[in-house]
């Protein structure tokens, strides 16, 4: 189960949920949700506490920062950052098991219940969601004796695939509760989506107590602070500009663009630290592109809650020379097929190396590997990006539009089936199962094909 356990931190990035109001009081800091936290966490009820919050404000922060504090103190029972479109990060028959391999570790009493009901049973994996639960987490923990209740953090449920997925995974908590609830805290950080609301409104799960996130500008300010001090330190290039760049204005304007929505200071950081550029000219180039109106060929709508975001990315991706090679790379990220730049090339049929220099444009946004364009995946930053390519009022000219969608289809379609001059075939086949292809299809043609 080692390949399972992988749990580390991912800013999941998102819209508002329906119907989510925004706070019209200051917000807390992130040390006070962390105090909330930490307060609940030694209290004896309820035992699952549902953290909420809109995209960007910081919850996979607080939730890591958790964990840390958590394992300092030797409370923490196991951890899953879930992340959309991972191999085992995004599929929700991973979670009780990447759990118990971690609970696995805390004690020899503990590790010897978890794995003598897998050689009891060891089709456990592919059972529900429920029986992993009794048999992998709640069972063992029944079986030993624990000095006091350990905390599960789960993150990014709204990243699990598919939505059944989610609310099977709650209500296999809340059914379960009577059970565990002597033995085990959980949290759950996700964004206040309606059909996650409805489960916890639900009879097994209204005991759960919520804890709703709210953007903070003065964590931002402090991140933006320290973030530009660090890069005012470590560049060579900006040894001679005055200590309190780039001034007080700027940061301000950074702030309130934010919203207290850490996805866009992390973005704009990304891009002024990217080591292949001076970082002033950067930082000129974001202050320019703030101050641009962007185009859109429908009549606009009302300025969402991510206006200053999609600025923002709609302004980087204009800034790429090669506009052309970038409009036929953009399917590929916005399908998430997480490809190496390589096959990439092949799939699009395109040049390898125009794919390298276009994306080099955007490692504020994407993950570019380098050099190895052979194995290391194309990946995005931030799921926001992703939901940003998709929506056509945001995105405008960048959209994944039907057009882009059934153009990428026919290139899976052709690198899956021919052999002869693409030599492609046993690649795909390693990359993606026949499953998957037709999964992939089905997504990017909404069923058309």
């Amino acid at each position: 189960m080692r390949d399972l356990c992988e749990a580390s931190s991912n800013e999941a990035s998102y819209d508002w949920g329906d119907n989510y109001d925004r706070p019209s009081c200051h917000p807390k800091t992130r040390l006070e949700y962390f105090s909330e936290l930490d307060e609940w966490s030694r209290e004896n009820s309820p035992r699952i506490l549902w953290m909420c919050g809109p995209a960007g404000t910081g919850k996979s922060a607080i939730a890591q920062s958790f964990c840390e504090q958590l394992q300092h103190e030797n409370r923490l029972g196991a951890s899953f950052f879930f992340k959309r479109g991972h191999p085992s990060r995004g599929d929700a028959m991973k979670l009780f098991p990447t759990l118990a391999y971690n609970l696995a570790g805390i004690s020899p009493e503990l590790r010897f219940a978890i794995t003598s009901n897998i050689r009891a049973d060891p089709a456990i994996f592919s059972k529900s969601l429920a029986i992993q639960l009794q048999k992998l987490i709640i069972g063992p923990c029944q079986a030993v004796t624990l000095p006091f209740p350990l905390t599960i953090v789960i993150d990014g449920l709204d990243e699990c695939e598919g939505e059944a997925s989610q609310q099977s995974l709650l209500c296999a908590l809340g059914n379960a509760h009577n059970d565990w609830r002597s033995h085990l805290n959980v949290v759950i950080a996700s964004r206040p989506e309606a059909h996650l609301r409805s489960v916890f409104e639900e009879p097994c799960l209204v005991f759960a107590q919520t804890l709703e996130i709210h953007g903070s500008e003065t964590d931002v300010r402090t991140y933006l602070v320290d973030q530009f001090r660090r890069i005012r330190e470590t560049r060579q290039s900006l040894r001679a500009v005055p200590m309190l760049w780039p001034g007080h204005d700027v940061v301000e304007q950074f702030v309130q663009k934010s919203s207290g929505h850490f996805v866009y200071a992390s973005t704009i950081i990304k891009f002024i630290d990217d080591q292949n550029w001076n970082p002033e000219g950067r930082l000129k180039l974001i202050l320019g592109i703030e101050g641009k109106p962007i185009s859109s060929p429908s009549t606009p709508a009302p300025p969402g809650p991510f206006f200053t975001l999609d600025q923002l990315y709609n302004g980087i991706l204009a800034d790429v020379p090669n506009q052309e090679c970038l409009l036929a790379i953009l399917p590929a990220i916005a399908a998430n097929l997480q490809l190496p730049v390589l096959h990439m090339g092949q799939l699009l049929e395109l040049n390898p190396t125009d794919i390298q220099t276009t994306l080099r444009r955007l490692h504020s946004l994407i993950n570019v590997p380098e050099p190895n364009l052979t194995v290391n995946r194309v990946t995005v930053h931030h799921a926001s990006f992703l939901d940003f390519l998709n929506h056509p009022a945001r995105s405008a000219q960048f959209h994944f539009n039907d057009t882009a969608r059934h153009s990428l289809a026919l290139h899976i379609l052709r690198v899956y089936s021919e052999t002869s001059e693409i030599g492609l075939s046993h690649v795909w086949r390693y990359l993606f199962t026949h499953k998957e292809v037709n999964i992939i299809l089905n997504i990017i043609t909404g069923g058309s094909i």
